[in-house]
């Protein structure tokens, strides 16, 4: 197993290790907690554009990075729009977050059933799937930096109330991304839907 472990695995394996430590330090009642967790979150997301980076460059691609990568992930932006959704209580948070979740659900499902069609280079990331990840990762960081939501004027930010709406908008910009490259997995998946067998 041990010759499986290239540098970028590590990273990523690293990215995992963050999840509860990221977890934690949202929970620790010190000031400064939100913003310490934020700077967790984006350690994490530069890890993960850096991991992909290095394996491309030095040649270290592998089966094992292929699957830790996308878990590391959606576990992280998970666990993050969890927390958001709890902390919030607002609409606005709630139902966005989950539209993400439930996309990443699907694309999850439809990659694994490409892949036994041994189509799954058709459902590959693509661009958008690109930029929206960075619009994601930049509007977390923000939102969680400064809780709870801006919508609440009531609250002062820790940072300037135009921190917070950009990291709003980044949010809803990801969100509009996410169901577009939804639309195009799916188109891209559609004719085998339909010249599939339907397996009984």
């Amino acid at each position: 197993m041990f010759h499986l472990m290239t540098l970028p695995n590590y990273l990523t394996l690293f990215r995992i290790f963050l999840i509860p430590v990221f977890v934690v330090a949202y929970y620790l009642p010190f000031e400064r907690h939100f913003l310490v967790s934020a700077i967790i979150f984006a350690i994490a997301g530069f890890s993960d554009f850096f991991d992909g980076y290095l394996a491309r460059k030095t040649g270290q691609t592998s089966a094992l990075g292929a699957f830790l990568d996308p878990v590391a992930d959606k576990l992280m932006v998970v666990v993050a729009l969890v927390l958001l959704v709890w902390s919030h209580h607002s609409h606005w948070m709630t139902i966005p977050a989950f539209l993400i979740i439930g996309r990443e659900i699907t694309i999850s499902a439809l990659r694994e059933w490409m892949a036994e069609m041994k189509q799954s280079t058709e459902v590959s990331v693509s661009w958008i799937g690109k930029i929206k990840t960075v619009a994601q990762m930049v509007a977390i960081t923000g939102l969680i930096a400064n809780q709870p939501s801006a919508f609440n004027l009531t609250h002062q930010p820790d940072f300037s109330i135009g921190t917070v709406w950009w990291s709003y908008f980044f949010f809803y910009l990801s969100v509009l991304l996410t169901f577009w490259s939804l639309v195009l997995y799916l188109r891209s998946a559609w004719p085998h839907f339909v010249q599939a067998k339907e397996i009984k």
